[in-house]
């Protein structure tokens, strides 16, 4: 589907520049769930139909990032996600962060310092510098939620593979709209209600095979069985294979959300998205007086933002004075224009 085409399937209020905080859903994907919706109200639904949509959603996932299927886990929240590879980190281990990271991709980390595992924060611009041979885990989102900086992903990992560390990503801001390459990292995970699209409580991860069979599933439950519809009582523990080991039981609605969103996602291209989304970062920035930039999510200080942005409908978060204004492929130059009317 080209992308013109797909901006057919959202009519938003004008001024929605918040992608950041959460994202839209397409049409297909508010029907699913409508439809979904009144089949449990009334009961005349099957939850293996629900199910179904989680499946779709792992593989358009796959498809997304650029990783097998049969790597690709789902849960509730990237932090979750992250939780059996953090425990299975050795006593002692050192994991190198940015400084202003999500703590989502570093409260899982920090939480395990009771066992002797420590913490190392740096500068984002010195994150690939700071890898060291004490190093066992990098951790950094591709792409900064405080202000929207692409991390250089290429130089941390090259850093990271020279010094023999693992490399934990959240890509939270960054899948649905940056390309990458997902088989590069060791783990990538990624809360899809932001740029995906989806409802809130549908995530995924990569699990690299090698880092995978080093952990243990401590979530283990029925739909992580080897085959899902014979696990439901009894022993002995019999996992998938796969990473479906680590998965948790789907919330149904949330991945019947998911799976249209991802799917138009994956035949847009994400490429055509970028390109889309950058072109409306840059004339925000343009329109401001501020140099052009690689991001999706930009960030500018401006005096009485908030107030300004209200009075014109926009909708973006501002915290003490910045505006942090986020663009996906909904968005439109009138969007742009409304905001750069409000706040020059």
């Amino acid at each position: 589907m080209e992308l013109d085409e797909a901006r057919n399937l959202w009519q938003p209020q004008p001024g929605w520049l918040n992608t950041a905080t959460y994202g839209l859903p397409p049409e297909p994907a508010w029907e699913a769930l409508q439809t979904a919706l009144a089949d449990w109200r009334f009961g005349r639904g099957s939850f293996e139909a629900w199910d179904a949509a989680t499946g779709r959603s792992r593989s358009a996932f796959a498809r997304l990032i650029g990783v097998p299927v049969a790597d690709v886990t789902v849960g509730a929240t990237a932090s979750q996600l992250l939780a059996p590879v953090a425990a299975g980190l050795p006593d002692h281990a050192t994991v190198v962060a940015p400084e202003v990271e999500f703590t989502s991709n570093l409260f899982p980390w920090l939480a395990q310092e009771p066992r002797g595992v420590r913490v190392r924060t740096v500068p984002l611009e010195k994150l690939a510098d700071s890898i060291d041979a004490d190093t066992d885990l990098v951790a950094f989102s591709l792409v900064q939620s405080s202000d929207g900086t692409v991390a250089a992903y290429d130089e941390v990992v090259a850093a990271a593979r020279a010094h023999g560390a693992l490399v934990a990503v959240d890509a939270t801001q960054a899948c649905g709209w940056l390309p990458f390459d997902g088989t590069r990292a060791d783990v990538v995970v990624v809360g899809a209600y932001k740029w995906l699209m989806a409802p809130r409580g549908a995530s995924f991860a990569y699990l690299a095979p090698a880092l995978r069979d080093r952990l243990r599933p401590d979530a283990a439950n029925w739909y992580a069985g080897r085959d899902p519809h014979s696990s439901y009582y009894g022993p002995p523990l019999r996992l998938a294979d796969d990473a479906r080991r680590f998965d948790i039981s789907p919330a149904w609605f949330s991945f019947v959300g998911a799976a249209p969103a991802l799917e138009l996602l994956a035949d847009v291209g994400v490429p055509a998205v970028h390109d889309h989304d950058v072109a409306l970062a840059n004339r925000f920035l343009t329109g401001l007086g501020r140099p052009t930039g690689n991001s999706a999510i930009v960030t500018v200080e401006v005096p009485d933002a908030q107030q300004r942005l209200e009075r014109a409908g926009v909708r973006a978060a501002v915290r003490a004075g910045r505006v942090r204004a986020s663009f996906h492929l909904y968005s439109t130059e009138a969007d742009v224009d409304l905001a750069l009317n409000a706040l020059t």
